[in-house]
């Protein structure tokens, strides 16, 4: 191990819903040096929203484990003052950085944009580059890449307006479920996402549309197991046990998916409801042919170092890959580390495996 390596942990600042809308936390009036704070400062109704808390508790995971192997690090918290951005760049001349930047005040879109600086400044960083963190994020168009290669995935639509939808017209079948075309982290995605009639397709068009200013994602719904397949390295890249979300604990009614409040609200139904099991059971072949086309999917959409591709598992256990995601969360709690603890790997370790493909990089950079 090269101590002297000094690697920056780069984050995006979260942003919390308040009175006038969301905002920095910072602007918003609530510190956070360590997570604990978020946590304490949690309120309505005892819930409190991890997707907040998570990334203060991820990059202190992170640095923790890099620490632990040796590596000098430091951490930047990111906001939309570029400046600032790229004045640390310049003062810290960081050997790597740990790129943890999943959206710029609430613009998830300007993931790539951010990999894109690192790119232009000629600076090793960890995970996928500016082109898979936006094809990615673009559920239709990775969908149709998908497609257009083989790989199953479910039928859908791009509806840019409830209006354009007709009886007559509309070539899916029911139950459907719709979701914002451009978020990730399940945002927009609630027990009333999967409708089963035209009228209740048009109603949650119109709500997604008009709430996320961006076009819904209307796909059939597949009923069935939920994977979650983690995949780590390049040449070659390495499938991880295969993890699996047990919705037996929701309350009868609820719909079988990953909603926001499942995968993120403590203290709801949802959340107490969903659990992660790894590795999953599974019939040998199964098993086989999933892996497959997460690796598939995983190449195909040039991911690099780590991602998670999450598959539906239809009644006749045909796999349809529901998403890819480059950059998955690496908290130590998380889904993520669910598969990496169960090949046998500490937090450490995996950390340790994910930012050695980026010095490597760096070590090129070099020569």
């Amino acid at each position: 191990m090269t101590k002297s390596i000094h690697i920056a942990i780069i984050y995006n600042e979260p942003t919390i819903e308040t009175d006038t809308g969301r905002q920095f936390a910072f602007d918003a009036g609530v510190s956070h040096p360590h997570s604990g704070v978020w946590v304490s400062a949690a309120r309505a109704d005892g819930k409190i929203d991890l997707s907040e808390v998570g990334v203060i508790e991820e990059k202190e995971d992170i640095q923790s484990a890099l620490r632990a192997l040796g590596y000098e690090t430091s951490i930047f918290n990111m906001s939309d003052d570029l400046d600032r951005f790229l004045g640390y760049l310049k003062a810290m001349q960081p050997d790597v950085i740990f790129n943890m930047v999943e959206s710029l005040g609430d613009y998830a879109i300007h993931e790539m944009h951010v990999a894109g600086v690192y790119e232009l400044l000629g600076l090793a960083y960890t995970g996928s580059g500016p082109l898979t963190l936006g094809t990615c994020l673009n559920k239709a168009r990775t969908k149709e890449i998908l497609i257009q290669n083989g790989i199953p995935t479910a039928k859908f639509m791009l509806v840019d307006s409830a209006n354009e939808l007709t009886a007559d017209t509309l070539k899916l079948s029911f139950p459907i479920i719709i979701k914002p075309s451009a978020e990730d982290a399940s945002v927009g995605i609630d027990n009333n996402s999967i409708v089963n009639s035209f009228a209740e397709l048009q109603d949650r068009v119109s709500f997604i549309t008009k709430k996320f200013q961006e076009p819904a994602l209307v796909e059939e719904y597949i009923e069935g197991r939920e994977l979650n397949v983690a995949i780590i390295g390049n040449d070659p890249p390495l499938v991880l046990p295969i993890s699996e979300i047990d919705f037996s604990g929701l309350p009868s009614g609820y719909p079988k998916i990953v909603t926001y409040d499942a995968k993120w609200m403590d203290g709801t139904k949802e959340f107490e409801g969903t659990k992660g099991i790894c590795p999953s059971v599974l019939p040998a072949d199964v098993e086989k042919e999933v892996k497959s086309i997460a690796l598939r999917a995983y190449n195909l959409m040039e991911c690099r170092d780590y991602a998670r591709v999450d598959i539906r598992l239809s009644k006749t256990m045909k796999p349809y890959v529901l998403e890819v995601n480059p950059n998955p969360d690496l908290s130590d709690d998380a889904g993520y580390h669910r598969s990496a603890k169960a090949a046998g790997y500490s937090y450490p370790e995996a950390i340790g495996k994910i930012v050695g493909f980026a010095v490597e990089r760096y070590k090129q950079k070099r020569m």
